[in-house]
């Protein structure tokens, strides 16, 4: 197949979130089968920076309601099927974040994701690229399933492109003032209940909801949650509508770049067989994070400082499990008021909570193979990957049972000696409390504690499973367009 992967980000060139990690995988995955996979993403500032990159020669402009943007096609090398290629436009995309700042998002996004949804499209006719697929990813490419049907498949020979959109987090839509719509070059009639109008504010994700021939979100849960209104985020109804054509796909990790056998980022090495290493982990955790060593259990905490993560309940839980006998290690950053919040919580209680606000991929890895138990009590969870590395590194997770987090965690004590951590269902501090003091009966049982970690050691969430129903899906896709 002739795939490409629209995304806003992708590892190894741009990231801020998992989204970044799940589009760089599938294209490695892809490639490695032999299909003819690429990615389009801008051209950020960062990634302008970061890498050597070939142009193409191509450039094209579009009307972008009273504006003309110009742009131009680089690649990450000069083959007939790059890595990757990049949309060069620096009045959109030369800025120090991919988003916005500290202060807010951008104001012209609505533009800039618009202009980069279309450009995706150019890029494909620039180059003479006939996809079999576009997979398209968040509301940042919500649009290409609307311009692909309305604008280019009848006129441009994309006659046979399927476009498939992945869900990664339905909380983030790309919602702008309904007068943005002059800054996508589309007119009124798109502004409507079966296109893109939501609450009479555009909404891109909706569109990309409305339009592509098939979608998906990240883990079987999250897919049968967002049905339902509590989870839905005002798209619920839509989404049932379009039952038949949402599945859900639990997201895989890179088994060769997390693998604690081979971490040079560690001060030791193991695996599920000999976990001697992981004693030197904990040990360099502990010194690092100014924690004490007393053999207390340990909890990590590595991810984006936000109210869906679950921090509240952190944040007051603090006082129960530090009374249960935890020490607490976080590593992250995100929301100016968790970030306050925590820190002045680790002063409150020094050498027994340690938060260091930012994000170093060193730390998170020694956190990771260096303590006991990692928790994620979020709100909702549409696959979530930081429970997948802690499985790896043998952190045992203590978790809510929400979205990925039930369809990748066994509770050990409801199947014993086939459980891989500790979930809870309630979002309370009492239920996850209780979760982690479960937790803490097991760290108290040394062979029990061991056969936890080797069975969170050895469960498999690699790439392989995940793309081969990514590439039925795309099959499904085009037999829709054949039709």
């Amino acid at each position: 197949m002739r795939i490409i992967i629209a995304s806003p980000e992708a590892v190894p060139y741009v990231k801020t979130g998992g989204l970044a990690d799940v589009a760089g995988a599938l294209l490695r995955e892809f490639r490695a089968r032999g299909e003819r996979a690429s990615l389009v993403l801008p051209l950020y500032r960062a990634v302008r920076e970061g890498f050597r990159l070939h142009p193409t020669g191509k450039s094209f402009t579009l009307q972008m309601g009273i504006r003309r943007v110009s742009a131009g096609i680089w690649s990450t090398d000069k083959t007939s099927c790059p890595a990757a290629y990049f949309i060069s436009c620096d009045e959109l995309y030369d800025r120090p974040e991919l988003y916005g700042t500290a202060r807010g998002d951008y104001t012209d996004n609505a533009l800039r994701f618009a202009f980069f949804s279309r450009a995706v499209l150019e890029t494909c006719l620039a180059l003479n690229i006939r996809p079999d697929v576009i997979h398209c990813n968040d509301w940042q490419t919500g649009l290409v399933p609307l311009f692909l049907k309305d604008l280019y498949r009848k006129k441009t020979g994309l006659a046979g492109t399927a476009s498939v959109l992945t869900i990664h987090n339905l909380g983030y839509q790309g919602l702008f003032p309904k007068t943005d719509i002059r800054d996508t070059g589309l007119g009124w009639e798109h502004f409507t209940i079966d296109k893109m109008e939501f609450h009479d504010m555009l909404n891109y994700l909706k569109a990309g909801l409305n339009y592509a021939d098939v979608l998906n979100t990240v883990s079987e849960t999250y897919a049968r949650e967002i049905l339902r209104p509590e989870n839905g985020f005002g798209l619920d109804d839509l989404l049932r509508q379009r039952k038949k054509d949402l599945y859900g796909i639990i997201n895989g990790i890179d088994y060769d770049e997390y693998d604690p056998g081979r971490d040079r980022l560690l001060p030791a090495q193991y695996d599920q067989d000999d976990l001697e290493g992981r004693k030197a982990c904990r040990q360099m955790l502990l010194k690092e994070a100014g924690l004490g060593n007393d053999g207390s259990p340990v909890i990590g905490i590595v991810g984006r400082l936000a109210a869906q993560k679950g921090f509240d309940l952190i944040a007051d839980g603090l006082p129960e499990l530090l009374a249960k006998g935890f020490q607490v290690v976080l590593l992250g950053k995100g929301e100016a008021y968790y970030q306050d919040l925590l820190s002045g919580l680790s002063e409150q209680y020094p050498g027994r909570v340690s938060v260091r606000i930012g994000f170093e991929e060193r730390f998170a890895r020694l956190i990771y193979a260096g303590a006991d138990f990692f928790l994620m009590p979020s709100k909702y969870e549409p696959c979530g990957l930081g429970q997948l590395i802690a499985l790896r590194y043998g952190a045992i997770p203590v978790a809510r049972r929400t979205g990925g987090l039930t369809d990748t965690i066994t509770d050990d004590d409801h199947a014993p000696g086939l459980g891989t951590g500790f979930l809870f269902s309630d979002y309370s501090v009492r239920a996850m409390a209780g979760a982690a003091g479960r937790g803490l009966r097991a760290f108290a049982d040394h062979e029990r504690f061991r056969g936890l970690m080797q069975r969170a050691m050895t469960a498999d969430f690699s790439w392989d499973a995940a793309t081969d129903r990514y590439a039925l899906l795309y099959a499904k896709a085009r037999t829709k367009v054949s039709r």
